[in-house]
């Protein structure tokens, strides 16, 4: 197996044997990302690092990160032209974690613009292309990252997920995305989108690699009060089978999800009969306000967006267009040449639904919605271990299929809005191929069964047997 082949946690397998050098795995990665083809990256670090402690759990396996994971002295630009080459003076506490357990930084990656997006093709420095096929889009928000992973440009990488940012992308590039339970990892140093849903996770090339990275990404962290303490050790999976797992079929997600192509369908309903096969209990359940999700994240997300991006006005930080003086003109100007047009989309949406006289007709009453969603699932819960749904309604669409109609881009998030609505956690995992392209299943459960639900994605996965190999 060639040291590219491996798994990260192979690697470090092998680093910990004296079989591989850090140095040699730093150096072949370094060159591959360099060398990037897919617009995945947007800067790659050129300094080796420190070799790591002996007993570092990562090993020295390179990860690269979101662009808008802030990395001490490194252009940290959300893919943003108002924050073009931003270097930041402080390092994300998910980002100084992993660094700690042994990882450095390979790079940082491409992704829609302040991570609103489910293409990449938002993104302010061009869009991501898919490594299975370069006319088609990657997934997004965290496009550059799976794309990165998929194609062998890194062995892991991490990025956020707002309304499925990890999962969504996960699914299109045909790796695991892991969208944590909201607050088990910090958002401190993350550039915020919707403070209330943003939540950093792995993307990595199988379900080990992604519980070996999600493990140093956890805890409570003083800077952020939304983050709480892991309670437990996240532990390596090695479940064999389903074999008393309740699995329920949400049908709002499923046989009435929007634009559910035939080939995504039939390798769910491929992967349902095989979770039986290995044991586990699969019957239909309903998740009545889930159909709503959508609707709801489009006026809470934006909101929210609309407070977090006041900041950016030419005066504190990034870009400045002078306008004889006139300040409140160098805002318009400043905001209107920064931002693309998804973010001045999201803006204006969520600045309306926040004004005087329609926040209870708009922004309150989306979160009575999301009230309804997570009430919805604890009563799934109550019956089932998990709920399962295909991942995106549709393998990967070409590029430009959808610039132009945003509400048919925003329907990619249909199957992965609700969860984040809910603060729980939630899997993507490839389950097969359609017209060339990866489909993938999803695995959702209560707040902080990221455990369970990382063994039930692990038998899975080795009774599935995908190959990940990207067409060359």
């Amino acid at each position: 197996m060639t040291l590219l082949a491996l798994t990260a946690a192979q690697a470090a397998e092998q680093v910990r044997a004296g079989e591989l050098a850090p140095a040699e795995l730093w150096e072949a990665y370094r060159e591959r990302a360099a060398a990037d083809e897919l617009n995945a990256f947007l800067w790659v670090a050129d300094e080796a690092p420190a070799s790591p402690a002996d007993d570092a759990p990562l090993a020295g396996v390179p990860f690269a990160a979101k662009d808008l994971f802030c990395v001490r002295g490194v252009p940290s630009q959300a893919a943003s032209r108002i924050l073009e080459d931003y270097r930041p003076p402080y390092t994300a506490t998910v980002v100084e974690q992993i660094v700690a357990a042994g990882a450095p930084v390979l790079g940082k990656t491409n992704q829609d613009e302040f991570a609103m997006g489910s293409s990449n093709e938002n993104s302010g420095f061009g869009p991501v292309l898919n490594p299975w096929d370069r006319s088609r889009v990657p997934g997004g928000s965290s496009g550059g990252s799976a794309a990165a992973v998929a194609a062998g440009l890194a062995p892991w990488a991490i990025g956020t997920d707002t309304g499925g940012s990890i999962r969504q992308p996960a699914a299109l590039c045909g790796v695991v995305g892991l969208k944590p339970t909201y607050g088990a990892c910090s958002r401190y140093g993350m550039i915020a989108f919707a403070s209330s849903l943003d939540q950093a996770g792995p993307l990595t090339r199988d379900v080990t690699d992604a519980a070996l990275l999600f493990s140093a990404m956890v805890g409570k962290d003083h800077c952020d009060s939304t983050s709480v303490a892991f309670p437990e050790a996240v532990r390596r999976p090695r479940a064999e089978d389903l074999r008393g797992i309740r699995l329920g079929v949400p049908e709002e997600l499923t046989s009435e999800a929007e634009g559910l192509e035939p080939g995504v369908r039939e390798n769910f309903e491929a992967t349902l009969r095989l979770a039986e096969e290995l044991g586990a209990e699969v019957e239909p359940t309903r998740l009545p306000h889930a159909a709503h999700g959508l609707s709801a994240y489009y006026l809470i997300a934006p909101a929210e967006a609309s407070s977090n991006l006041a900041r950016y006005d030419g005066v504190r930080y990034g870009l400045r267009v002078e306008a004889d003086g006139d300040l409140v003109d160098m805002y318009s100007r400043t905001r209107a040449a920064g931002f693309g047009p998804e973010v001045k989309r999201r803006i204006m949406l969520g600045t309306y639904a926040l004004s005087a006289g329609y926040y209870d007709a708009y922004y309150g009453r989306a979160q009575r919605v999301r009230t309804k969603i997570a009430e919805d699932f604890a009563g799934a819960f109550e019956r089932f271990d998990f709920v399962v749904t295909p991942t995106s309604p549709t393998v990967a669409f070409p590029l430009g299929a959808r610039t132009d109609d945003p509400l048919a881009m925003y329907l990619a998030d249909y199957c992965t809005v609700p969860m984040p609505l809910a603060g729980i956690p939630a899997i993507s995992i490839p389950n097969g191929l359609s017209e060339g392209l990866p489909t993938s299943f999803q695995i959702a459960g209560p707040a902080f069964s990221e455990n369970r639900i990382l063994d039930a994605a692990y038998a899975l996965e080795q009774a599935i047997g995908f190959d990940g190999s990207v067409p060359r």
